[in-house]
């Protein structure tokens, strides 16, 4: 029994020891350089509710994912159907996802091209009029579900990308439900930015300019056929005025970003002005001195989102697969331009459904509300149990005390967050270890009773009291894992904490206060126990 309780000291001060080094960075932040060599790892992250920061709800609108789908398909297929020298007569997008297609010439020809290639097509209607077939494509149910799908995890990829050059701290990423994302931002101050950078869909595109076309009579209406109409828009910086130039533009586009490798800023020698150089991969590189190569003297529109930034003419084929973006950046404009270009185009445009900001000092308020709550908590419970159980009481302290230190070097194992439910879920796991150390002394109090001594008292105590323990804190474990598993933000912070709180309940309030009570019992060699 002596040899058992030596080791018990041995195994239990090791885990406690092993706990208390895990919470020195989180206590204290004046460690020595070799701590963190030796004994690695983090202080408790803190959540959004008790550091201060933004709290985002994003949309991802899947029916723009499938309308641009639906229109790369549409110049792929006017592209096919003009090599395979199929007369086109019509070939419009309608909705957002069917296109409407006039051709002539051969039918087997078409429909051979329509198994191969656009086999997620499906015909809706067809009609032969004069020798022109007329047809409705609509895409593929199941097509159009994975499209979305597939926007919806490209978007949280990249705005984790995005979110992660953008220097923040312990963001929180997660979809919820079917097409919304959460965002959670610790320690953001300019919202504003954040949004910006985050919400921007980042497609960049290369258009040529159509130097043939009369911009004013597009600009009454008049748009040639295959052209578009898009706009410059900057502001002066003297007077602050927004100015729209606009550029009439060659509807196909020769290339996008998705073939980008980098971007970075670079200034500009001769004006001091910063600018956002691009690199492109392998195939990009190619592609864009194939298009520099076909296109000298011409004009090359570089869009992004729909705005021209620049567009100027190409005076010779360009290698090595470089280009650049220029406008009237300030540093700050030109690296937010190079972070969304680095971590890609959105699939789909997203909007914000809820923007919600928590300053610092509201995070520090509940940070301080908390702790005195916990302490409040605390000393009645410590005062409670010593005046009701006087040194077994003491026992029972000790027990909480190590269950709180338990469960916070939990968290900081694990990475976890503590938030300000999850305080809430430390108080509960508190008041349920309280529950489990009555129910062991009542129980050895009544086998007393009854006459036993101290020694069986404390077995049977402990044997009796140990299945209602299991089965309290077992259900409520349960409840806690479906919390987590079904529940998002606040919900989950609690969860985490509730959890781990009734582990740790098990292990102090069943094992440790055994340990201690044998100890006081066998090596004291007390006569009567104090309980």
């Amino acid at each position: 029994m002596f040899r058992s309780l030596k080791w018990r000291f041995v195994l239990y001060g090791a885990i406690t020891l092993f706990a208390i080094i895990l919470l020195m960075p989180t206590v204290t932040s004046q460690l020595p350089d070799w701590w963190g060599k030796i004994f690695p790892g983090e202080k408790i992250h803190l959540g959004l509710d008790l550091q201060g920061g933004m709290n985002l709800i994003l949309e991802v609108e899947g029916d723009k994912a499938i309308e641009s789908y639906m229109e790369r398909i549409k110049n792929n297929l006017r592209d096919d159907l003009k090599e395979k020298g199929i007369p086109v007569g019509k070939l419009e997008r309608e909705n957002n996802n069917q296109i409407v297609l006039e051709v002539g010439g051969s039918r087997e020809q078409l429909d051979n091209l329509l198994a191969q290639r656009y086999n997620t097509l499906r015909e809706l209607s067809s009609s032969d009029e004069g020798g022109i077939r007329r047809l409705v494509l609509i895409l593929d149910s199941k097509e159009a579900e994975y499209t979305k799908k597939r926007a919806i995890d490209q978007a949280l990829e990249i705005i984790r990308n995005r979110v992660d050059q953008f220097g923040v701290s312990e963001p929180e990423i997660t979809q919820q439900g079917t097409d919304r994302i959460l965002i959670q931002l610790p320690g953001i101050k300019d919202s504003q930015r954040a949004i910006s950078l985050i919400g921007r869909t980042a497609l960049l595109e290369f258009k040529l300019v159509d130097e043939e076309g009369n911009i004013d009579e597009a600009l009454k209406g008049n748009i040639p056929l295959g052209d578009i109409i898009l706009y410059n828009k900057s502001i002066d910086p003297q007077t602050g005025a927004a100015r729209k130039t606009p550029y009439l533009l060659k509807e196909k586009t020769l290339m996008t970003g998705e073939y980008l490798k980098d971007a970075r800023v670079a200034i500009d020698s001769q004006f001091n002005e910063p600018y956002v150089t691009l690199e492109f991969d392998d195939i990009g590189g190619k592609l864009f001195e194939q298009i520099t190569g076909q296109n000298v003297k011409k004009r090359l529109a570089i869009i992004l989102d729909d705005n021209v930034y620049s567009a100027p003419v190409i005076q010779e084929k360009i290698g090595g697969g470089r280009a650049q973006i220029t406008g009237r950046f300030d540093m700050k404009e030109a690296g937010d331009l190079a972070i969304v270009l680095r971590a890609g185009a959105l699939p789909a445009p997203v909007k914000v459904i809820e923007e919600r900001t928590v300053g610092p000092s509201l995070g520090q308020d509940s940070i301080r509300q908390g702790i005195v709550a916990t302490l409040i908590s605390g000393v009645l419970i410590v005062a409670f149990m010593i005046f009701y159980y006087r040194i077994s009481g003491i026992f029972a302290d000790v027990a909480l005390t190590l269950n709180i230190v338990f469960t916070l070097a939990t968290l900081a194992i694990f990475r976890a967050t503590l938030t300000l439910p999850g305080i809430a879920g430390l108080v509960l796991s508190v008041g349920m270890a309280v529950d489990a150390n009555i129910l062991v002394h009542e129980r050895i109090k009544e086998e007393l009773r009854w006459g036993k001594t101290i020694r069986a008292a404390i077995d049977q105590g402990y044997h009796r009291a140990f299945v209602t323990i299991i089965d309290s804190n077992l259900t409520t474990l349960i409840a806690g894992v479906l919390l987590y598993q079904f529940g998002t933000g606040p919900v989950r912070g609690f969860a985490v904490t509730l959890c781990i709180g009734l582990v740790a309940n098990i292990f102090t309030a069943v094992y440790y206060t055994r340990w201690m009570f044998d100890f006081y019992t066998l090596k004291m060699d007390v006569k009567k126990l104090s309980i």
